[in-house]
């Protein structure tokens, strides 16, 4: 995998951490979208751990 591609893949990943993070908000307010809030902060620190491994390696 080169540099390049790494990056590229650090970024989705961070992204689909926000987007996760804004799942975890949207279930807080009531309306759970297939995982309670909590789960969804475990997916967005799993999310945002790959990708900051993918942006240093």
């Amino acid at each position: 995998m080169t540099k390049l591609e790494s990056k590229k893949y650090s970024k989705v990943l961070m992204t689909g951490s926000f987007v996760a993070v804004a799942l975890a908000g949207v279930g807080y307010l009531g309306f759970d979208f297939w995982l309670a809030s909590t789960q969804w902060l475990l997916v967005s620190a799993v999310l945002a751990l790959f990708g900051v491994y993918m942006k240093l390696s």
